[in-house]
């Protein structure tokens, strides 16, 4: 789809390629709007990006990225998710900056993003090459309280927080397209990103406090089959989850 650029963006100020947004080509209107305005609104360049309208080029991608047996594995709507954020791993080797985000269609702002992309930024230069930041709270996970510093913002972790907005370096993404090239993927996005963290391929880091938050799981978005009562109650327990496991749960964790 379309890339919007503006002037001087705070992401081209801080060396970050463009927001990639991983989209679908039709039925996703009312999220593209949103996004379309708000990072108008804060000043930064991004694009959406979706597999290709023509369904040959898609089965050559699907070939050369996913095992011969994918199709019994994934489902059409996790497959080309997957398909997408790899598109946009190759879009951004071609674009050669430090660093990228790239976001699942469905996020929500927590606080004030420019400011603390700065934040996260200041610290991921101090870091060795070949990392991913989860920016979300998807899982509802968070580094312990014992471990976490008012003036810190990046906390090693051992998996990711799902995949629907996270901050990736360019050597992360040259070492996950140089691994697909001798070992095909055969997972979801976030479940293949938890394989390479186990086997050294790519370092994560959680993002705390957390920037995002999906609304598919907090209830802005509601799925086809859900109703407007679905979501409401799906908002009011992730609320009460996402308050119990922030405050209470990790007065326990070592």
């Amino acid at each position: 789809m379309g890339k919007f650029c503006i002037g001087m963006s705070v992401n081209s100020e801080l060396g970050i390629d463009d927001v990639y947004i991983v989209h679908g080509i039709t039925g996703y209107e009312e999220r593209e709007q949103f996004l379309n305005n708000h990072l108008r609104n804060l000043n930064f360049d991004f694009q959406f990006v979706t597999e290709s309208l023509d369904k040959t080029q898609n089965e050559l991608w699907i070939r050369q990225y996913f095992i011969s047996d994918i199709r019994d594995v994934l489902t059409n709507g996790p497959l080309f998710c997957t398909l997408v954020h790899i598109l946009c791993y190759e879009m951004i080797v071609k674009a050669n900056k430090p660093y990228a985000i790239i976001f699942e269609n469905d996020v929500c702002f927590l606080g004030d993003f420019s400011r603390d992309i700065r934040n996260i930024i200041k610290e991921a230069d101090s870091l060795d090459e070949g990392f991913i930041v989860s920016l979300e709270n998807s899982t509802l996970k968070f580094p312990s309280l014992r471990e976490t510093k008012k003036s810190r913002h990046l906390y090693p972790a051992k998996m990711g927080r799902c995949a629907a907005a996270y901050l990736v370096d360019q050597q992360a993404v040259k070492n996950m397209l140089n691994r697909l090239k001798v070992i095909k993927c055969d997972k979801v996005i976030d479940w293949w990103h938890n394989d390479l963290i186990n086997e050294g391929v790519i370092r994560m880091y959680w993002a705390h406090p957390p920037l995002i938050e999906q609304g598919s799981f907090n209830g802005k978005y509601t799925s086809s089959i859900a109703s407007r009562s679905d979501g409401r109650i799906r908002s009011f327990r992730w609320r009460f989850q996402k308050f119990y496991k922030r405050y209470v749960h990790r007065l326990f964790k070592s």
